[in-house]
């Protein structure tokens, strides 16, 4: 697989079958990647993956957690608070394509929040990374952290395995750090799901659209 066709393979899957994945491979491609571009060479990515008995341990943690209604403070804005449009626009139609795909109706509430906590089962991956920074980096070591996600994401379906970047690990920040035993100065940035795709979960069939060139492009000569 080239460049061009794993960036058209690439896509955030939400359905993982139970086939466990070697963590060995997850440390090879997660080597590789960190060849991605870095700000004077700081890679400032930290990342813990979790597996097995410590995948199953997260999972009933955060069943009981949603179940008891337990929040907490975010680490940081996931989208900003006053998203306005083209951004917004593009936000709620590809959640509404989502739910179109899995049947739930804008007015069954419970029905989608039911939905948006299988977030935090990994959508039954049977392994996750988790990707922190130390909390005095910046804006551009922030783009670093995505280049070297990018970077694995990429690799991992050269390797025959899927991916789901997940922000909303953000929500429950403590929790996370709590369960890894990360230190108090790293930040939370994002889970991620990894695993082998079930082609069967109606979700997988979503594929969403990205903006035509010259929208957001503008060329000088």
């Amino acid at each position: 697989m080239n460049v061009s066709e794993a960036m058209l393979a690439r896509r955030s899957v939400r359905g993982f079958r139970a086939t466990p994945v070697d963590p060995g491979q997850i440390g090879d491609l997660l080597a590789e990647a960190a060849r991605a571009p870095s700000g004077g060479n700081l890679q400032p990515w930290h990342v813990d993956v979790v597996t097995g008995e410590a995948m199953a341990r997260l999972k009933a943690l955060m069943m009981d957690k949603l179940a008891a209604g337990v929040s907490e403070t975010p680490a940081y804005d996931i989208y900003p608070p006053k998203l306005t449009a083209p951004y917004r626009d593009r936000r709620f139609a590809v959640g509404e394509a989502m739910y179109a795909h899995i049947g739930i109706p804008r007015e069954d509430k419970a029905a989608r929040r039911a939905w948006f906590a299988r977030n935090f089962q990994f959508f039954g991956a049977p392994a996750a990374l988790f990707c922190t920074v130390d909390r005095q980096m910046g804006p551009p070591q922030w783009s670093d952290l995505g280049m070297f996600l990018q970077s694995f994401m990429l690799l991992a379906v050269d390797a025959g395995l899927a991916t789901c970047p997940q922000e909303c690990w953000a929500m429950y920040p403590e929790t996370v750090r709590g369960f890894l035993g990360t230190p108090a100065e790293r930040m939370l940035f994002c889970g991620m799901a990894i695993g082998f795709e079930d082609a069967a979960e109606p979700a997988n069939q979503l594929r969403t659209d990205r903006a035509p060139l010259e929208q957001w492009a503008q060329f000088h000569e």
